[in-house]
């Protein structure tokens, strides 16, 4: 039996869900060998909510292989995806940033962590960089 790579991604709710749903069709479709994990938190980090969904998602980083940013227009901005970068470092994830155009600001929290990038968003790219990883 082989080896499936699991994968965490995180990304930004409002503006990057498209993206995301195309690494699901890829993932269903059979083009990427990963056990894709997805779970969406559109609650502000600082709700009274933010602690319960901090340790589900922590849950999900922990079992993951991979931590897979999508690095869109707006990411930078996110509190939740630069929370989820460091705890993925913390917990000692692979981390791959996969830009979805070239000229897109990155979150500083992946600069200086060995991240493997992606620098647009196709299928060979993206394998590319997780293989690297």
């Amino acid at each position: 039996m082989a080896y499936k790579k699991k994968i965490f991604i995180s990304y930004d709710y409002d503006n990057d869900k498209h993206y995301k749903n195309l690494l699901l069709a890829w993932d269903a479709n059979r083009l990427f060998d990963f056990s894709i994990k997805d779970h969406s938190a559109d609650v502000s980090i600082n709700s009274t909510n933010a602690s319960a969904i901090k340790s589900v998602i922590s849950r999900y980083i922990n079992e993951a292989t991979y931590f897979l940013v999508i690095v869109g227009s707006k990411t930078h901005k996110s509190d939740w995806i630069q929370w989820e970068i460091g705890k993925a470092v913390e917990l000692g994830k692979k981390i791959v940033a996969v830009k979805t155009d070239r000229e897109n600001t990155s979150p500083s929290e992946l600069f200086g962590i060995g991240a493997s990038w992606a620098m647009s968003f196709t299928y060979k790219s993206i394998i590319d960089a997780i293989n690297n990883a």
